[in-house]
């Protein structure tokens, strides 16, 4: 039993650092965790976005989606892009999106 419990427990970490390397590895070249440079801050596209979409599952589909494929009529964040321009689109697929966006809204930053 104990070997069980310890194999999920090592599962479960190497999934968030997944996450984390996901997130840390792509997002942050202009998303700062705290402080707004070339695009929102993450702290601040997520308070915004959390409002909107408190339900875990909402929030990473439509956040998912919407990294997919930016859009400055669907966008809670207008002073944002007039300030930074639109986010380009990227070339992840949806799947690891929606981990990006799970880890998100999961992180307290």
């Amino acid at each position: 039993m104990r070997y069980i419990v310890v194999c999920f427990l090592l599962i479960s970490n190497l999934e968030a650092n997944y996450k984390a390397l996901l997130f840390n590895g792509n997002c942050t070249t202009c998303h700062f965790k705290n402080k707004t440079v070339s695009a929102p801050s993450v702290s601040k596209f997520k308070e915004v976005y959390i409002v909107a979409f408190p339900k875990k599952e909402d929030f990473i589909d439509y956040m998912s989606k919407w990294v997919k494929k930016p859009n400055g009529k669907t966008s809670l964040m207008d002073d944002a892009i007039k300030k930074h321009g639109l986010m380009p689109e990227l070339a992840f697929d949806l799947s690891t999106l929606k981990e990006i966006t799970e880890y998100i809204y999961d992180t307290d930053f």
